[in-house]
């Protein structure tokens, strides 16, 4: 129910201030407990990259098969050179991928230890916490559609309609948040188009492809489930499937979290906390 917060008084003929709930408690306890775990997952993830900081197609896999992507060191003298490799593209990143630290210093390694669980290279922990973290992560998500899908969330707010998707509709969104300009009024109430359609494609695309290929990177699963290698055209294609998504994921993590803070900080943490969100509508008399 909107109401006036006692500590909001409006500016004579200004805005009136009204407060909203916007968010339920169960999307509140389910986001933050994602934040933990995405967060763990993408480090011990790469920790788990590490072992073997390559990625290939198909059933390929070995040393001396070509990869699209690899991430090396080169020796060199005083030192090491870190290369990002991406195709026939090679990049210099000394000091971030490949080769830790610079000069004599420098280490290889595949990403530094300050982004890593655990810091230290140890492949059997770094899936231990992996796996946990994805498996909390599974249950709090399904607990999260569960409630979404039977209170009408996903119906209600997540599903764009058809004007919202159109091409001029979502060409003014785009125009709007490139010169950050951000729903106000009764607009603000609701979702706007571009976030329904990144949070549709996260939670229907992403999320269920990095389970997918999460399960068939197990040989227990591929000796279960050996259907999951053909879907996948191989275990090194899940694997690289399985890292462009939680890239992807990474993207619309730092995107969001600009928008958060450039449309109002505190007016987005009070309403991811408290559920309680203000907005500015109609003229106060």
């Amino acid at each position: 129910m909107a109401t006036i917060d006692d500590h909001l008084q409006p500016a004579p003929n200004g805005p009136l201030p009204v407060v909203i709930r916007r968010h339920s408690l169960a999307t509140r306890l389910t986001h933050w407990i994602n934040v933990v775990c995405l967060s763990l997952l993408l480090m011990s993830g790469l920790q788990i990259f590490n072992a073997h900081p390559s990625l290939y197609w198909g059933q390929y896999g070995a040393d001396a098969d070509s990869s699209w992507l690899s991430v090396s060191a080169m020796k060199q003298d005083g030192g090491a050179r870190g290369v990002l490799r991406i195709g026939n593209l090679q990049i210099t990143t000394t000091g971030i991928l490949g080769a830790s630290g610079t000069g004599d210093d420098a280490a290889e390694r595949g990403f530094p230890s300050w982004i890593t669980v655990p810091s230290y290279q140890d492949l059997a922990t770094g899936r231990r916490w992996h796996l946990f973290f994805a498996w909390l992560f599974v249950i709090n998500g399904t607990i999260y559609a569960l409630i979404s899908f039977f209170s009408g969330h996903f119906r209600r707010d997540l599903a764009p309609s058809g004007d919202e998707i159109s091409p001029r509709h979502l060409g003014r969104e785009i125009a709007d948040h490139a010169r950050l300009r951000f729903p106000k009024g009764e607009s603000a109430r609701r979702y706007n188009s571009l976030q329904k359609l990144a949070y549709v494609a996260v939670i229907f695309v992403l999320l269920p492809l990095m389970f997918a290929t999460g399960l068939t990177m197990s040989p227990g699963m591929d000796a279960g489930y050996p259907f999951l290698l053909d879907l996948f055209g191989g275990r090194q294609s899940a694997r690289s499937i399985h890292f462009i998504c939680a890239w992807s994921i990474v993207v619309f993590v730092l995107v969001h979290v600009a928008m958060v803070i450039l449309s109002g900080l505190w007016n987005n943490m009070r309403s991811m906390t408290t559920g309680r969100y203000v907005i500015e509508t109609g003229r106060s008399e």
